[in-house]
């Protein structure tokens, strides 16, 4: 019995000294607990079934507030709770970063026999990022990709989208991406304008940018997350393959929807950890 809760930043990092306040419908406080060093606030103090409100705070955040029912058993459930840091988010530190393959995701969906999809993802990457000292939208993005590691959990399936109807991998092993310009779009969200050399064409595509936020690493370094989507139409890239069935649905769906979770580490070069 009592509640539960994960505190955590918009990036993904433990809020330690998160306090939790609960109160009930008249505004009276029924429970107060401070969350570990995980950020993991759990509390036994047994509490009346009905609605309750809760109230998350922390040094340097923006305050939360949110309803949560506690059960006939006593038990309340918050999930993960998302602070965002007070007066608007503070940019990552200028200078180079590194992008981190091993805690980043490169992943790709495409429609499937019109009714489902096909989800993909590159496990073979890399990438650097330049943050400009002066004016954000200054700052530059370079990324490879090797065209053969793409993965979608099934072996047929990959090697005839590495086959000349699809990637050619043989005969352009890389994906890449240089950004050639940022449009702020909000306090933390950015149009990232750049050039895609996929199979051997290159093209003008833009990235949704969300800046996620910065925090320490364990091995005593700085990371900053972000995540970007944007949509290819492989059309565009010379990839005109189309296997068409009886009932006019193309097996494959000609647009991939690209999803980007990225951490970036500060540096020149990830640490040797």
């Amino acid at each position: 019995m009592g509640l539960t809760a994960r505190i955590r930043t918009r990036d993904g990092w433990a809020v330690s000294h998160a306090v939790v306040t609960v109160a009930d419908m008249t505004g009276a406080q029924v429970l107060r607990a401070e969350a570990d060093a995980e950020g993991t606030v759990r509390d036994a103090t047994p509490m009346a079934p009905g609605a309750y409100t809760v109230i998350v705070t922390a040094v340097g955040y923006a305050p939360t507030a949110s309803s949560v029912i506690v059960t006939a058993s006593g038990r309340a459930e918050a999930g993960t709770v998302t602070l965002a840091r007070q007066g608007g988010t503070e940019l990552p530190p200028p200078g180079p970063w590194t992008v981190d393959p091993v805690h980043s995701s490169v992943a790709a969906v495409a429609q499937h026999l019109g009714i489902s999809s096909v989800h993909g993802r590159f496990t073979e990457f890399s990438g650097s990022i330049e943050i400009a000292p002066d004016d954000v939208t200054k700052s530059r993005v370079e990324a490879v990709i090797r065209a053969a590691s793409i993965d979608t959990g099934n072996g047929m399936r990959d090697g005839h989208l590495k086959s000349p109807d699809f990637l050619d991998v043989e005969r352009f092993p890389e994906i890449t991406f240089r950004s050639t310009g940022l449009t702020a779009t909000g306090s933390d969200r950015w149009t990232v304008h750049g050039e895609l050399g996929m199979h051997g064409v290159v093209r003008p595509v833009d990235l949704d940018l969300a800046y996620l936020g910065t925090g320490p690493d364990p091995w005593g370094g700085t990371r900053a997350a972000f995540r970007a989507t944007t949509e290819l139409h492989r059309e565009d890239f010379a990839m005109n393959y189309n296997q068409v069935l009886q009932a006019g649905i193309a097996a494959v769906g000609t647009t991939l929807k690209v999803e980007l979770d990225i951490q970036a580490v500060q540096g020149e070069s990830l640490p040797a950890v």
